[in-house]
């Protein structure tokens, strides 16, 4: 496998005599796990620009211990692309979009970035789950016994904003944008009433990302055009430091279920298209539109829908899943099937999940503190097995079956795509990138026989699980499953009903 090193990663501006121990963990765990580790020769340019020639001379004895990519593929010479990321103003650009380029021609399987900008052109170019920050890029390469893994410091946290400090320079930011004074006097009231928030800190206690959020029902958006008032909710804030999507798509799921809970089918919230546009391309994924714009301060009103239109019952099962998540399509021409998973495995991919009843489950520390880990509880997940079912496709729904302990369906997702006969490791993690819960040692011995992976978003629980004798006794099963089964509308239908699912969510 062969993963390149951003210009960001070999120097460190803060500090360019010391490796972060996040870098140095992430060596250790590439080395474990044989890894090549490449630079880019563009980098080179990158550091030989720095006026600064004690930290240029340090930079670049960093970069030449590490192997060069020989002879990249060139990116100007692809329009298609080119039109993708758009133009190259500064030579800064054209360094980005040369590095992103080699994982875009397969000249490297990842990229390890803390660039929010090539981020942000990683989903332009759908290669967004191979452009990983540190952090991602440990979940997948760190050498753990990961079903051991219980304390993780960095956790999110349901909490109310009355407990975060206004003077975290994470705040720094928004003070700029909204006026100090008028920031703190927001942030104030907020505290007051009592406003709930989701909040994942760093490791040293600091904010990196938070969601504040509200119900609205009385006023209309004072906007142009003006949006009618309803019963809505807003993210007040929502902001990632951070590198990379994950917490930005937890934040995402969280909103979506303080709507469910609710009964809530709309939210909005507000933004600077030109400060916040990577945040921009990751609301979109999950159906977030432009629909008007403030008239006091020409903030952009992205709108979502939680339910789906009459007039568009004729959207792809897939664009649904998109546009309007939670819900999904489940109509009678979509295919069907129950996957059965071993409990490993599903604490791994759905690590949110309670039980078939509350108490069966052991919360761990992080959870019993009230928090909530990032890893596996994202909507965009993979799935890998060794299984051949050519019936599976784009907009197909998958029903998880527990195996062993608790011998019942829990979830359900719908499939995004579906690549099968791999028995290419190198492949295979391409795919899968940043979504992945297996370890690349987990993922080496599934490659021994041909792989199918599928990727899907996960859209809910079944709030009744239903076990295997239930599912027996209506007719939805003959036995446990041994294998990817597909089952028909009907049977689907059985454990719709039987198992709760909530019609709101349902398009059909």
């Amino acid at each position: 496998m062969r993963v390149l090193f951003d210009t960001n990663i070999i120097i460190y501006r803060e500090d360019h005599t010391v490796i972060p121990a996040s870098l140095q963990n992430l060596h250790k765990a590439l080395n474990q796990s044989k890894v090549e580790i490449l630079v880019h020769p563009k980098s080179l340019e990158d550091i030989k620009k720095d006026s600064y020639d004690e930290r240029r001379n340090i930079s670049l004895s960093k970069f030449n211990t590490y192997p060069l990519l020989e002879a990249p593929p060139n990116h100007k010479k692809d329009s298609i692309f080119l039109s993708l990321v758009g133009p190259e103003p500064r030579i800064n650009d054209e360094i980005d979009n040369a590095i992103l380029y080699a994982v875009y021609r397969n000249a490297v399987d990842l990229l390890i970035t803390e660039d929010k900008g090539v981020h942000k052109k990683a989903i332009r170019l759908e290669i967004k789950d191979r452009v990983l920050s540190i952090a991602e890029a440990l979940e997948i390469f760190e050498i753990q016994l990961r079903d051991e893994k219980i304390v993780i410091p960095n956790a999110m946290k349901e909490d109310f904003v009355y407990n975060l400090d206004i003077n975290d320079p994470f705040f720094d930011s928004l003070k700029a944008d909204y006026d100090k004074t008028k920031f703190v006097e927001w942030f104030e009231n907020a505290s007051k009433e009592g406003r709930r928030c989701f909040v994942h800190r760093r490791p040293d206690g600091s904010i990196g990302a938070l969601l504040i959020y509200k119900e609205e029902e009385k006023e209309p958006i004072d906007s142009d055009p003006i949006i009618s008032a309803k019963r809505r909710l807003k993210l007040c804030t929502f902001k990632v430091s951070y590198v990379g999507n994950k917490i930005g798509e937890l934040f995402i799921k969280l909103a979506v279920e303080v709507c469910k809970k609710r009964n809530l089918n709309e939210m909005y919230l507000t933004l600077f298209p030109e400060k916040q546009d990577n945040l921009i391309d990751l609301i979109k994924e999950y159906g977030f539109k432009e629909a008007a714009k403030l008239n006091k301060t020409n903030e952009v009103v992205y709108l979502k829908h939680l339910i789906v239109k009459e007039e568009t019952v004729s959207v792809k099962p897939v664009e649904i899943s998109r546009d309007y998540y939670p819900t999904l399509y489940d109509g009678n021409d979509v295919n069907k099937f129950v996957i059965p998973i071993q409990p490993k495995w599903h604490i791994r991919l759905f690590n949110d999940y309670n039980g078939k009843k509350a108490e069966s489950r052991q919360l761990t520390i992080t959870e019993a503190s009230g928090e909530f880990i990032v890893e596996g509880n994202t909507i965009t997940k993979a799935y890998l097995c060794n299984v051949k079912r050519n019936e599976l496709r784009e907009g197909s729904l998958v029903l998880f079956y527990r195996s062993k302990d608790e011998k019942c369906i829990t979830s359900i997702g719908v499939v995004e795509k579906v690549e099968q006969e791999l028995q290419n490791k190198e492949e295979i993690i391409r795919l899968v990138g940043k979504r992945t819960v297996y370890s690349i040692e987990e993922i080496e011995q599934l490659a021994k026989k041909q792989t199918t992976v599928i990727l899907f978003k996960w859209h809910l629980y079944l709030k009744n699980p239903l076990t295997l004798e239930e599912l027996k006794s209506m007719g939805a099963l003959k036995g446990a499953p041994q294998t990817i089964t597909q089952i028909s509308h009907e049977q689907y239908l059985m454990i719709k009903t039987r198992g709760l699912i909530d019609e709101r969510y349902t398009a059909n």
